[in-house]
């Protein structure tokens, strides 16, 4: 018998049919019909039948993860981990894969984007305008040629945020403990400590993971070092910044505004204070959501799902010592 794989990820093989049918090739296919996020509930109602799950944003708990009888593999349909109970996942013999670097490009154009869309005030002037009407002295913004661009986090993400930097001839400061200081030159980045890229750029932006180490990251202290003139930019996880007092820092014009892909809460709340400012800028999560990335991610999730139930070693593994105790090629 087949064994019976669960796609929870809304967006997994919709750009890239060859993907999916490579995961029907060698599994039974179920899939969320929600047309959102799933939760807890709704994934314990399934899981207890189930071989593999692919997921996008869908909180895997240790208690879904103890409730899988048959699971053996989670494939997350992208790159951040923090939705996975990985601990959990390692203590029950379940493989976790993922796709690395497979959003980097699209994640990295749309920080450029976002930054220029803030810093010249883009989408205010584009609903004004298709309202009727003219109001350019409004509109004010500030040039991004030759600024300072703090980046916090360069993994692949930040490495190709700063290489696009260079071409508008920014000063690149970067706080990262992981890289070292030749890898920075490659984007001309110089390594620095958090306080002085805050202190310093005239535009932040967050890549780093969330991990214990990071979540609030950036709170009242750091935004209070910050220049007044200075714009954050986070399309990495929302739980980096604290935003009650991201909320305060930007309603107070202590810096100058944000643009923002992430939130700690997704979807957000109704009535989400920080959609109430008129000096940020916001999406839904889509920085990953570019033809070329979905189609990445399809084509890597897809085939280290078959790799491993051919019995063999997939290429991306999230916890490589599952593999001590169960047998593959």
């Amino acid at each position: 018998m087949k064994p019976t794989i669960y796609i929870a990820s809304r967006s997994f093989g919709l750009f890239s049919q060859e993907a999916l049918e490579l995961v029907k090739s060698i599994a039974k296919i179920e899939r969320n019909p929600y047309g959102r996020t799933m939760n807890e509930k709704e994934l314990l109602r399934i899981i207890g039948e189930i071989d593999g799950i692919v997921v996008g944003t869908d909180k895997i708990t240790r208690q879904i993860i103890e409730s899988g009888s048959n699971l053996k593999i989670i494939a997350k349909h992208g790159v951040g981990l923090d939705n996975i109970d990985l601990k959990a996942a390692t203590e029950n013999d379940v493989v976790v894969i993922y796709a690395p670097h497979a959003n980097a490009e699209s994640v990295a154009d749309l920080t450029i984007g976002l930054i220029l869309s803030i810093a010249r005030r883009i989408p205010m002037a584009h609903f004004s305008t298709k309202q009727g009407k003219w109001e350019a002295p409004k509109f004010l913004g500030t040039e991004v040629y030759g600024k300072t661009l703090g980046i916090i986090g360069l993994g692949e993400i930040g490495y190709r945020v700063a290489k696009r930097a260079m071409g508008f001839n920014m000063r690149i400061l970067a706080y990262d403990p992981y890289v070292s200081q030749e890898r920075a030159n490659e984007v001309s980045a110089r390594l620095v400590d958090l306080e002085t890229v805050l202190k310093e750029a005239d535009f932040v932006t967050l890549h780093a993971q969330l991990t214990d180490k990071t979540r609030g990251i950036i709170g009242k202290k750091e935004l209070s070092i910050m220049k007044k003139t200075a714009y954050l930019i986070n399309t990495a996880r929302g739980a980096l910044v604290d935003e009650k007092a991201f909320y305060e820092a930007l309603k107070n014009k202590e810096i100058a505004g944000a643009a923002l892909d992430v939130y700690s809460e997704e979807p957000p709340s109704e009535g989400f204070p920080l959609f109430k400012l008129d000096n940020i800028i916001v999406t839904p999560h889509i920085a990953a959501y570019t033809i070329e990335a979905m189609s990445r991610m399809d084509y890597t999730v897809a085939e280290d799902l078959a790799r491993f139930f051919r019995g063999e070693k997939p290429l991306y593994i999230a916890n490589p010592e599952v593999l001590q105790k169960i047998k593959l090629k």
